[in-house]
C-alpha cells in the first residue's frame, strides 16, 4: 500500500467521528404569552341575537365593576328580553293630553276622599316623618296617591327583565344597565329577594315607586322593624318620599307655589323667566288669588311665574319647592298636580281661575309648529313633538315679535297661523 494513503486512512480512523457533524443548537423555549382571559359564556341563549350579544357584554362588565359571578350566572340566566317592555317603551302617544285635562283628572274628588280617610291612621307617622325631613304629610301623601293610587297598584313587572330589555334595546341604555346594576346589588346584599323587585315597566319599584338606584341612596327604615320595605309598608315608603325630597334641596317651612292674578296688559313674556321674590312680583300687579298675606318663609323665596295654559287659564309662582318635586318626576304637570292635590288634601278649595277648554294637539301639529318657528328664526330645538322650554321661549319670542300675547301657549289657532306665515301645508 502506498505509505501516503496508508497515512490518510490511519488520520481517518483515529478522527473523532463527530467532527464533521453540524453542532446541534437547542431551541429556545416559547415567549411565554399573556394571560387570556377565559371566554364567557353567553349567560342566556333567548334566540334574541341583539340581546344575547348585550347580555354577554354586560355580565363582563357587570364583574369587572364588582358583582359576584355566581349572582350573575343566577340571575342572567335564561333571561329573555320582556315584549310588553319594549311595546311601552317605543308607543309615542299621537295626542299629548291638554294641560288642565291632566291635572283636573289628578285633582280628583275621588283622591281627596281617600286621603281623608286614610290620614287619620297615618297622622303621627306624617308629623314624625315631618319632623325629621321637613316635607310635610299632604305632600307625600299626594305622591303616594298619584305614584300607585295610595299603594293599590305598584306594577307586576321583574324589574330586573325589565332593564335588561331597555339596556339591549338601546334607546335608555345607561339609565337601565345603571338600574339593572343597583337591582342586582339589592338582590345580591340579600336586602330582598328577586321576587320583591316588582315594579313599573320602567324599572319604579314600590308604593312611592323608587328605581333601583333612588332605593339604594334614599330608601329608609320608617316603621322601626329594621328594614326598608317601599312595597308592604307605608311608613317605608313615605318616609323614603321624604328622605329623597329633603336631600333633594326641601327647603322647611316654604310653600311649594302659589295661585296668583296677573293685571290687564301684563307682559307674558316674563313667564318661565326671572325668579324673583313676591315682592318683587307685587310690584309688577301680581297678587296671591285667594288674598291671603304672604307666609315669611315664602316672602324670602325668589319663585317664577308660570301660565300653563296660557293667558286664559290660571297662573302660578313656583317656589323652590315645586322644583324639589320635579326631582322625584321632571315635569310641570306632575309637580303641579302634587301641590294641588297636596293643597286639597289640607283643606284649602279649588282655583280662582278654572282651567280653560284645551284642544289636543296631534304629534304632527306639535312638530309642525316646531318647524315652523325654527324657518321664520325662532329656534325650538330638535323638532321632536314635545313641546318644552326651548320651544315655549321660542313660541314666546315669536309672539311677541307678532304683537301678540306672549304666554308661549300653544293652541291650534297658535298652530294654524304659524303654518301660514311659514307657508307649510
Amino acid at each position: 500500500m502506498d505509505r501516503r494513503c496508508f497515512l490518510v486512512l490511519l488520520l481517518a480512523g483515529c478522527a473523532d467521528p463527530s467532527a464533521n457533524l453540524v453542532p446541534t443548537v437547542s431551541p429556545l423555549p416559547p415567549a411565554p404569552t399573556p394571560q387570556q382571559p377565559a371566554p364567557v359564556a353567553p349567560p342566556t341563549q333567548s334566540g334574541d341575537m341583539t340581546f344575547d350579544e348585550w347580555a354577554r357584554d354586560f355580565y363582563m362588565r357587570a364583574v369587572k365593576a364588582g358583582l359576584p359571578p355566581a349572582l350573575l350566572d343566577r340571575e342572567l340566566a335564561g333571561l329573555t328580553p320582556d315584549p310588553r317592555v319594549n311595546s311601552l317603551d317605543t308607543r309615542q302617544p299621537e295626542f299629548a293630553k291638554p294641560f288642565g285635562d291632566y291635572i283636573k283628572g289628578v285633582v280628583s274628588e275621588d283622591r281627596v276622599a281617600i286621603a281623608a280617610r286614610r290620614k287619620p291612621a297615618l297622622a303621627q307617622t306624617l308629623d314624625e316623618i315631618e319632623t325629621r325631613y321637613g316635607v310635610p304629610g299632604d305632600i307625600l301623601m299626594a305622591i303616594w296617591a298619584m305614584e300607585t293610587g295610595f299603594g293599590a297598584v305598584m306594577g307586576d313587572f321583574d324589574v330586573v327583565r325589565s332593564m335588561a330589555t331597555l339596556a339591549a334595546q338601546g334607546r335608555r341604555r345607561t339609565f337601565a344597565e345603571d338600574q339593572l346594576m343597583a337591582a342586582l346589588r339589592i338582590i345580591g346584599s340579600g336586602e330582598f329577594p328577586r321576587e320583591r323587585l316588582r315594579g313599573s315597566w320602567a324599572g319604579a319599584m314600590g308604593q312611592t315607586q323608587f328605581i333601583p338606584t333612588s332605593f339604594l341612596a334614599t330608601a329608609v327604615d320608617g316603621d322601626g322593624d329594621g328594614r326598608r320595605d317601599v312595597w308592604g309598608s307605608a311608613p317605608d315608603a313615605l318616609a323614603s318620599a321624604a328622605n329623597l325630597l329633603a336631600r333633594g334641596g326641601w327647603q322647611r317651612g316654604q310653600g311649594w307655589a302659589r295661585e296668583v292674578i296677573l293685571p290687564s296688559g301684563f307682559d307674558y313674556s316674563l313667564t318661565e323667566g326671572p325668579r324673583e321674590t313676591p315682592d318683587w312680583w307685587a310690584q309688577l300687579g301680581v297678587r296671591r288669588a285667594d288674598g291671603l298675606p304672604w307666609t315669611t318663609a315664602d316672602l324670602t323665596a325668589k319663585a317664577m311665574l308660570i301660565a300653563p295654559t296660557g293667558a286664559q287659564g290660571p297662573c302660578f309662582l313656583l317656589f323652590p319647592n315645586h322644583f324639589v318635586i320635579r326631582k322625584y318626576n321632571n315635569a310641570t304637570t306632575y309637580a303641579l298636580g302634587v301641590g294641588l292635590l297636596a293643597d286639597r288634601f289640607g283643606g284649602m278649595g279649588p282655583l280662582v281661575k278654572a282651567w280653560p277648554y284645551e284642544s289636543a294637539l296631534s304629534l304632527g301639529d306639535r312638530i309642525v309648529t316646531q318647524r315652523a318657528l325654527a324657518q321664520l328664526g325662532f329656534d325650538p330645538g330638535q323638532p321632536d313633538g314635545v313641546v318644552g322650554v326651548n320651544t315655549r321661549t321660542a313660541l314666546r319670542n315669536w309672539q311677541k315679535s307678532r304683537g301678540l300675547t306672549a304666554d308661549g301657549y300653544l293652541s291650534l289657532d297658535m298652530v294654524s297661523r304659524l303654518k301660514a306665515e311659514a307657508n307649510i301645508l
